[in-house]
């Protein structure tokens, strides 16, 4: 049997999956990551930490799983992405903290730029709009912000990077600085159509060339872990941001395909093929993933709270003391009673994109009670979906048929079912549950010859249950009168 380690480094958590060449799990090991948020819409992690709780779990896997690192043919990487790293390329050693994706302080710097007009080159450049969402931002206000980092830079000891390039740093002792391309083309700074460095808006951001990592294909051979590091070298030889590895990892191949991850937040990908379909609905256009036979990219509506609306109830409000309760809690009640949630404790993302919208829980009375909150927060994560896919149905020819579903969320019955309901389209989740380390293994295995082919990948597609829609049309649209209402006195212009 033949074997493939995957690294998940997300927002919450560093794991660690070993697979077999059928996509079956063989060990797993997790550990979660601290986030600071030292001031409103500071988002922060230790750069640190997040190495040092992956490399424990690669460990922790391995003695899980008796095997030893010999017996793993590639490592494939996934992570976070748009949060930014930057440290000292002499020593390895961070040189402020890493600013997650969530992380919202350049919102002015990026109000900026949309007033001065430049919304429309940077989107035909990038795919993207300009928001604090992305790395470029990140950067920009650590260099003007962290004392003596500019010089630094400007002297060539910085090395900037999304998570996967500081990772791999890492797993090289610091021989190899790159970054693969579905990340770069989140930091609003890579060329869509080159998949280069884009000279002008780096002139533009006024970011110093020389703290870029490399751009690499999705399935390139980088390098062999250090020797030492894990007791016997190991290939890396496969990198996706998350939400493309889902993608992959879901055998989404196909022009019109889509998955949504409900991890921290929530991700929809449709899959528009070798074309570059901008959106007319606010979306986002990303590379899916390059790799030597393929290039392919995709529609996206980012979702920025999801399983972190849990986590408020969970920490913030004390309803539950552990997120699987969730499901439980808001099924001791059969609808919300007119409570809504919109959860825009970081702004509004996708189609929205309104990084001043506030959260709102209205709709409440005398009888509400804690059953209520939960079943709405449930509710606003698959309403926060209907916007995305409403959007990407008026930018494609296409119509949806089904959506494959993955990450934490989708294991909750109650949820899959509302969302298939309020969609109106099938919900499909997969046997493989962990959709996004599989996509990076896949893509190491495509690299190392496990796989010959797409085809071969996508036999290992198994679907676990499909949660088909039951709602009339009547209660459906009277849901989404509801949200949106509601949505509307979020908003920041209200």
């Amino acid at each position: 049997m033949r074997y493939l380690l995957a690294l998940d480094q997300g927002t919450t958590s560093s794991r660690a999956i070993i697979f077999d060449e059928n996509g079956k799990i063989y060990a797993t090991a997790q550990r979660e990551t601290q986030i600071k948020t030292p001031q409103s819409g500071w988002v922060e992690q230790d750069a640190n930490e997040i190495w040092a709780t992956q490399i424990a779990v690669v460990q922790q896997a391995f003695a899980s799983a008796r095997l030893l690192a010999k017996d793993i043919l590639a490592l494939g990487l996934t992570n976070q992405r748009e949060t930014t790293v930057v440290w000292d390329k002499r020593t390895g050693q961070p040189l402020a903290p890493a600013l997650v994706w969530q992380d919202r302080r350049a919102a002015s710097w990026c109000n900026t730029f949309i007033q001065n007009g430049y919304a429309q080159q940077i989107h035909q450049k990038t795919g993207l709009r300009i928001d604090p969402y992305f790395s470029a931002g990140k950067l920009v206000w650590l260099l003007e912000n962290i004392q003596g980092l500019r010089t630094l830079a400007e002297q060539g000891h910085v090395a900037f990077g999304t998570i996967d390039s500081w990772l791999v740093w890492n797993l090289t002792q610091g021989g190899e600085h790159v970054i693969e391309a579905s990340n770069a083309s989140r930091t609003m700074l890579m060329n869509l159509h080159s998949q280069q460095w884009d000279n002008e808006l780096l002139d533009l951001f006024n970011i110093p060339h020389n703290v870029l990592p490399k751009i690499i294909r999705s399935d390139e051979y980088i390098a062999d872990t250090a020797s030492g590091l894990l007791g016997s070298t190991i290939p890396i030889a496969g990198i996706l941001g998350d939400q493309h590895a889902a993608l992959f990892g879901q055998a989404c191949f196909d022009v019109g395909t889509a998955k949504n991850t409900y991890g921290t937040g929530c991700f929809m990908l449709f899959n528009t093929g070798t074309d570059i379909q901008y959106s007319q609905n606010q979306l986002l256009t990303t590379l899916a993933w390059q790799t030597q036979q393929q290039r392919c990219y995709a529609l996206e509506g980012s979702v920025f709270m999801a399983g972190a609306i849990v986590q408020w109830l969970r920490d913030g409000l004390g309803l539950i003391k552990h997120s699987q309760e969730i499901e439980k809690l808001a099924n001791q009640v059969t609808d919300t009673e007119g409570v809504v949630l919109v959860p825009a404790f970081t702004g509004l993302g996708a189609p929205h994109w309104d990084s001043d919208a506030r959260a709102l829980l209205c709709g409440m009375s005398r009888g509400t009670n804690k059953a209520h909150i939960a079943r709405a927060a449930l509710e606003a994560i698959a309403f926060q979906v209907a916007d995305v896919l409403t959007a990407m149905q008026s930018d494609v020819a296409q119509p949806l048929t089904e959506l494959r579903v993955d990450g934490g969320a989708s294991c909750n019955d109650m949820l899959m079912q509302f969302q298939a309901d309020i969609l109106n389209v099938p919900v499909l989740r997969p046997q493989i549950h962990e959709s996004t380390a599989w996509g990076a293994a896949a893509m190491a295995g495509l690299k190392m010859g496990v796989f010959a082919h797409l085809d071969e990948i996508a036999k290992t597609w198994q679907l676990d249950r499909a949660f088909e829609p039951t709602m009339s049309e009547d209660q459906r649209q009277s849901h989404l009168a509801k949200w949106h209402r509601a949505l509307m006195r979020a908003k920041s212009e209200v």
